[in-house]
């Protein structure tokens, strides 16, 4: 694990071809940050453990962690936007479980 490059020193890059960054510690609504080289303002608090987009990911694009996709986006996800529930599914759920 390493801190990302050129980003807020709260933000942990956990592998290269990863697409979002965790938190090492929360963040504050409002706060400009560095992320991936850009500066970004964060719309929401987003609290210690989240993780947050490290670039721009578009509907249907895998969500990458641990170098691994954990799901998918529904919406588009602007760089520093908070990655969660309310934006990404994810692609293990059984999908006969559905509706049971």
């Amino acid at each position: 694990m390493s801190a990302s490059e050129d980003s807020d020193r709260r933000l942990l890059l956990l592998a290269p071809e990863d697409n979002v960054l965790v938190l090492r510690a929360a963040i504050a609504a409002g706060e400009r940050i560095r992320v991936a080289g850009h500066d970004v303002t964060i719309a929401d608090g987003i609290d210690r453990g989240h993780k947050l987009a490290r670039c721009a990911i578009a509907p249907g694009e895998k969500i990458i962690k641990y170098g691994a996709p954990i799901g998918s986006a529904t919406v588009p996800i602007a760089r520093g936007d908070h990655v969660h529930v309310s934006n990404i599914r994810s692609d293990y759920t059984a999908t006969h479980l559905v509706g049971h």
